[in-house]
């Protein structure tokens, strides 16, 4: 099989997104648009991927590593002057050259497959990827001879009225012999609007030479949609969305609502697992099998194994075990790990602890920096006082201990196994097995107290 090399361009400032950052850096469902295009790029196997970016794109560069080359391109001069700039490192090869634009996020590796596939059968210097659209208005279109061969592509503004009628539009992925990619791209001129180089211009100039000039119809138009706003950035989300969400009901996942169930890429659900609508899944969770995720839920990076149940909480990156649940309203932030069994009520937090199997944590407390043992019972309002103004401390908590409603937990500090914490002590000491800690104050009654305000002889607090 011939050699195969791909050029993506990302050097583009998408001064339409109005935004501080590359255009091929906002993300599509959880991924930056120009990752897209490399993962699906990688799934071909090319002898060589080059990405051409902007002298300040270090943020692509750290993004992608070294999973593509990179040359840049210093000036904005226009898809054939980006093209360019990979001549040192590709013009000596023989082979395929697929040129496509980092804000093409919806391509499939499918779908370009195909593209090569029909390019090399048909022995062309040159194949456009076309599709049909349903308002073929603002794009190129493709025109054919009676034959079915490329005669050219005319721009909207440049078509006659039979010409806008063609509904094959150029999508702007192209597939060229490389040797005779890099001896057209130096006859481009710029003798436009613009007076920039353009790359379907290339295209043009074999034509004249009498090249084979070829086109492929792709079967969804869809994935030939690129992003120059933020209106065509939601559109690009809707579709990638029904993707994604489509692929975890084949998998026998429940999603109760698809159309209001945000999952990203990269996102793993087992089985049986049921999510309700208003749920957010974002990059790097993965879900177990039988679990059920309520509405209102987020989670993020967050690990749940089998039969685990979120009810309208936050998750992000932490585990919960087989079995545990949380919520309503509740939020484990990083590190929190969630043993088997383990209850979490309503209005938690968890932050960097351990909590051992079966413990309880009903309600309104927080658990930061600690380790807590098996079978534990926290009560109402318990706090663990983990910061200092300088520094974070350590709580330990063995086994069976019981810690009572409004208890404040003053680490550094180890509660030992079957020990018990008095409802309202503030514990500063360690607690050693088997004992009671109270730490409050012992109650002082002050009668007739009222009598001694004054408001007392005032009609109304009687």
């Amino acid at each position: 099989m011939a050699k195969r090399f791909t050029i993506i361009l990302a050097a583009g400032k998408g001064t339409r997104m109005k935004s501080q950052y590359s255009k091929v850096l906002h993300q599509v469902c959880g991924q930056a648009m120009v990752e897209h295009v490399l993962t699906q790029v990688q799934a071909l196997q090319p002898n060589k991927i080059i990405t051409v970016i902007a002298p300040q794109s270090q943020q692509v560069r750290d993004l992608l590593g070294d999973r593509t080359q990179y040359v840049e391109q210093a000036e904005q001069l226009g898809t054939a002057h980006a093209v360019l700039q990979t001549e040192a490192a590709l013009s000596s090869q023989t082979g395929t050259t697929l040129i496509m634009s980092g804000d093409t996020p919806l391509f499939t590796a499918a779908t370009l497959e195909k593209l090569l596939a029909y390019h090399e059968s048909q022995h062309a210097q040159a194949t456009i990827l076309t599709a049909h659209a349903p308002n073929p208005f603002g794009y190129g279109r493709i025109i054919r001879n009676a034959a079915g061969q490329v005669v050219k592509i005319v721009e909207q503004k440049d078509a006659s009225a039979q010409e806008q009628a063609v509904q094959e539009i150029n999508t702007g992925v192209y597939c060229f012999d490389n040797q005779k990619l890099f001896h057209y791209l130096h006859q481009v001129q710029n003798n436009n609007a613009q007076n920039e180089y353009y790359l379907p211009d290339v295209i043009g100039l074999m034509q004249q030479q009498h090249d084979q000039v070829s086109a492929y119809q792709m079967d969804n138009f869809e994935e030939s949609l690129g992003v120059n706003d933020r209106s065509a950035l939601a559109q690009a989300t809707k579709i990638m969305q029904k993707r994604i969400n489509q692929q975890h009901l084949q998998n026998g996942v429940t999603l109760i609502d698809p159309e209001n169930t945000m999952i990203d890429v990269n996102v793993e659900i087992g089985a049986d697992t049921v999510i309700e609508p208003g749920v957010a899944l974002k990059a790097g969770t993965k879900i177990g099998q039988n679990c059920y995720i309520s509405q209102g839920s987020r989670l993020v990076g967050a690990v749940l194994e089998d039969n685990v149940q979120v009810t309208s909480s936050t998750i992000e990156q932490s585990i919960m075990r087989a079995g545990s649940d949380i919520g309503p309203n509740s939020h484990l932030r990083p590190q929190a790990d969630i043993g088997p069994a383990v209850h979490i009520g309503n209005f938690c937090e968890v932050k960097k602890a351990t909590i051992g199997a079966r413990t309880k944590i009903g309600h309104l407390s927080y658990v930061g920096d600690a380790t807590v043992g098996s079978d534990v019972n926290i009560g109402c309002g318990v706090v663990f006082v983990n910061y200092d103004g300088q520094k974070k401390w350590h709580t330990d908590i063995g086994d069976q201990a019981f810690v009572g409603s409004n208890a404040n937990i003053i680490a550094p500090v180890k509660i030992s196994d079957h020990s018990f914490i008095a409802a309202g002590s503030t514990v500063t000491a360690d607690v050693p097995q088997h004992a009671m800690a109270i730490g409050r104050a012992r109650q002082t009654n002050k009668n007739d107290y009222w009598s001694k305000l004054p408001l007392a002889d005032d009609p109304h607090w009687r």
